[in-house]
Order: C-alpha cells, then sequence, then structure tokens
C-alpha cells in the first residue's frame, strides 16, 4: 500500500506551546542527550538531515524529487545556513543527538556536534527530510503500541532490494523503518499513516520480508533488533536513512547526515502536514 507522493503543504502557524516543547528538546540535545528520538516531543515533525557541498546540491534535491517517498523534503538550508525555518533559533550543527560523516561514500566518523567539521565545508547544503517518528503519537492515540518505544529502543530500519530511481551522480535502494503491529490494527495504521505524506506516509510494504530484500527480520542494518510480539505483523514504511545507502553507492565525495534514528526536533505541529 502506498500513499500520495504529494509532501503536503502547510496548514496553519505553529503554536507557542509548540514552539517552546520543539525549543525544550533541541535544547535537551545541545546539553548532551545522545540517543533515539523516538517519543520524544511528541506531536511536533521530526526531520532527517543530509548536508553536501553546494556542487552536489542539485543532484540530491533531483533524487528527492524523483524518490518522494523515502525522501520527503520540507525544508532546504541555502550554502552556510544552518538554522532552519521550521525551528527559529535553531543550528542543524548541534540540535541532533548523533551525526555522521561521510567521505567518498565511506562512513569516516560519527560525532555528536558537527561545528567543527562544518567549518571545514562552509558551502554545505542541508535538506530535511520528513521522519516517520512523527507519525507515532498518532498511532499510540489510537491504541497501536509503537514495540521499539515501549522496549527502549531504536527502530529497526533495512536496506530493500527496491531500487530507487536515480538522480544525476546519485542512486542506491530505499530503507525502510519496520513497526510490528497487531494484525487487527494494520489497517487503522495504514489509515493514520496515509495522512502525512511529508513524513512517508502509509507503508511501502506488509508482511513477507522476503519479498523486499530482507532475509533476517532480527539482524537490521540500522537501528536495534526489533521486539516482535505474538500475532504482530510486520509493517514497512519508507525511512529517510535512504540518503545515507545512496551515499554509500553513489561514493559522494564529502556528506553529514543524521544518525539513524536520532532526529532534527522542529516547531511545526504534526497537523501542520496532515492531509
Amino acid at each position: 500500500m502506498s500513499a500520495s507522493s504529494d509532501a503536503g503543504t502547510p496548514i496553519a502557524a505553529p503554536s507557542a506551546e509548540s514552539k517552546t516543547d520543539g525549543s525544550r528538546a533541541r535544547g535537551r540535545i545541545r546539553a548532551g542527550f545522545d540517543g533515539p528520538t523516538s517519543g520524544m516531543a511528541p506531536g511536533l515533525v521530526q526531520a532527517n538531515l543530509i548536508s553536501v557541498p553546494a556542487d552536489w546540491a542539485f543532484d540530491v534535491l533531483l533524487f528527492a524529487q524523483r524518490n518522494p517517498k523515502p525522501c520527503p523534503v520540507i525544508d532546504v538550508l541555502e550554502p552556510g545556513q544552518v538554522e532552519s525555518a521550521l525551528a527559529p533559533g535553531s543550528d542543524v550543527r548541534t540540535d541532533l543527538p548523533g551525526y555522521r560523516i561521510w567521505r567518498d561514500g565511506e562512513l569516516a566518523d560519527e560525532v555528536t556536534d558537527a561545528t567543527e567539521v562544518w567549518q571545514r565545508h562552509p558551502d554545505l547544503v542541508s535538506f530535511l527530510i520528513g521522519c516517520s517518528f512523527t507519525f507515532e503519537s498518532g498511532l499510540t492515540g489510537a491504541g497501536i503500541p509503537i514495540r521499539h518505544q515501549e522496549a527502549g529502543r531504536n527502530v529497526p530500519m533495512y536496506r530493500t532490494s527496491t531500487a530507487c530511481v536515480p538522480a544525476g551522480r546519485i542512486s542506491g535502494d530505499m530503507v525502510v523503518s519496520m513497526r510490528p503491529i497487531p494484525a487487527a490494527q494494520v489497517a487503522e495504521a495504514v489509515r493514520i499513516t496515509d495522512r502525512f505524506p511529508a513524513v512517508h506516509g502509509a507503508p511501502v510494504h506488509i508482511g513477507e520480508p522476503a519479498q523486499i530484500g530482507i532475509s533476517d527480520l532480527g539482524s537490521p542494518d540500522f537501528g536495534d533488533p526489533p521486539v516482535i510480539a505474538e500475532g504482530d505483523i510486520p509493517v514497512f514504511w519508507a525511512c529517510g536513512v535512504t540518503p545515507q545507502a545512496a551515499i554509500r553507492a553513489s561514493k559522494v565525495p564529502f556528506a553529514i547526515t543524521h544518525s539513524p534514528g536520532r532526529m532534527f526536533i522542529t516547531d511545526e505541529p504534526e497537523d501542520t502536514y496532515r492531509r
């Protein structure tokens, strides 16, 4: 099942309360919180990050435009810009719990503050890509369990055999996140998440993992092993870690991304992008 590729249109300004919650969450991260952000600042839009030199920005933008399911862009920061309009006063160099530094398609380092490395690359263009953590509050509000939150774990994420549409110098396979959903609640989970195309929307696959190239559900490529209860069905959503798989496959010379599961928290209420 899939949702529309339309990334949604903001319909309302953030409330003062949401701005406070977003600012508080980012302040906690700046103070040293380095864990996954699932369940943090519920009701606010979360985002994946990819920052590349200006001469690679068009390739990334085109890749995202051609693959809106895993890469729904919600903000683009101009070269050297570090504050997102979705979170006034923010700094994408410090306001995520973890960053990955990529060189020639290889993971070179992981840090909790990207300021120093950013200063050596002043022309970076940053893309914020909607994250499925955003719609988790809608699932829990409907009584649908989020197993990784209950277990205090990161969401499991997997590389698939589903190729993205290439763009310029960038190509790669889709990455998905997986949430085990009780069989009787799968249809409701699809209905709820389909209303959020700006944060990946409805699932891309339900059921048998091997059909999308996942051989071992217990060994995710990113995040933590899943907790699956009796009667659960694995449900897979397109994931904003997809650009990281593309960075590796395309040997992009330099990039900074979020560490999987460690997102940028905006001031935008989830309803801003609900359709």
